[in-house]
């Protein structure tokens, strides 16, 4: 998930309580992120 906070966007697990990267200064970078993060959870598995 997807979080704007003042210093741009992070990348959030779903609970909210682990960072995946970020801070971002766009959003578009951030949605990139989360993609990876994405793949590589389904990957893994």
């Amino acid at each position: 998930m997807i979080k704007k906070t003042e210093g741009g966007y992070k990348v959030v697990s779903e609970k909210g309580n682990k960072n995946l990267g970020g801070p971002y200064k766009t959003k578009k970078e951030a949605e990139k992120r989360l993609q990876q993060v994405e793949y590589f959870k389904h990957k893994k598995g």
